[in-house]
């Protein structure tokens, strides 16, 4: 007589993810292979991420690989391995992405909210101080700053509201009457003939009126077709609506001659 092998047709009767083992003869115990659980009859998959979040942080995504195999991925705002995730701030890279001049706050995950500090004006992404301060940071009025500066010109720095006209940069390189301003003394005059005071005229409200008086006070002529405004039947508003706090900056193409 011989010993009948329980394992040797059939795996023994064993799952087809256990090992059949062997023990006296016509006997044999099932164990269930590594990665799984259960009687060895019937083996099932062990999922790590089901316990313990798969020991993954509890900031952490755990998925499910293969038998009693899985990897961490940490959620969306946080950084590491996925065994430990750290918040991520918005606001400590970039200021969020918010203005230089604006106050960025982490609200909640993947959230944060932009302010403009006290001076300034806009949604946080896009803050403007006055008007003056607002000359010198775009390339096409930062000639007129300078000019303002060089004559002392401070007018529009202080608390408005006004309405400012400025011939852009490369009108105010270009034109030859500046350096004839210049030397004549009259440039001050100018330059005062494209502020008007006590008024924040944004292009819709430039539409509706005619007349305006300058600090330097003669009036300035508005007309308004073709979708263009023109002034004193010359100078086309070519970009507009630059709000600061203490008012409004209009860029003209042609220079305004009182």
């Amino acid at each position: 007589c011989s010993a009948i092998d329980a394992c040797e047709t059939g795996n023994g009767g064993c799952s087809a993810k256990a090992e059949c083992r062997r023990t006296t003869p016509g006997h044999r115990v099932c164990i269930c292979n590594a990665g799984y659980t259960g009687d060895g009859i019937v083996c099932i998959e062990i999922n790590p991420c089901l316990e313990n979040n798969g020991g993954c942080d509890r900031n952490a995504e755990c998925t499910q690989t293969g038998p009693n195999q899985a990897v961490c991925n940490c959620l969306k705002g946080y950084s590491g391995d996925g065994k430990r995730c750290t918040y991520i701030s918005l606001c400590s890279q970039n200021n969020g992405g918010c203005s230089e001049f604006a106050i960025c706050n982490d609200t909640e995950l993947t959230e944060r909210t932009c302010t403009c500090k006290d001076n300034y004006t806009g949604d946080g992404f896009k803050c403007r101080g006055n008007i003056f301060q607002e000359l010198l940071r775009d390339s096409n009025t930062s000639r007129f700053y300078f000019h303002l500066e060089t004559l002392s010109i401070r007018d529009v720095a202080g608390p408005g509201p006004f309405t400012l006209f400025v011939p852009r940069t490369d009108v105010l390189n270009s034109d030859p009457r500046v350096k004839d301003w210049i030397a004549k003394g009259v440039l001050a005059q100018v330059l005062r003939y494209h502020m008007v005071g006590c008024a924040s005229l944004l292009y819709n409200d430039l539409t509706t009126i005619t007349n305006i008086t300058s600090l330097h006070g003669d009036p300035i002529h508005i007309s308004y077709s073709q979708n263009s405004l023109v002034l004193n039947n010359n100078a086309e508003i070519i970009l507009s609506d630059a709000v600061g706090t203490n008012g409004v900056i209009h860029v003209i193409n042609q220079i305004l001659v009182p």
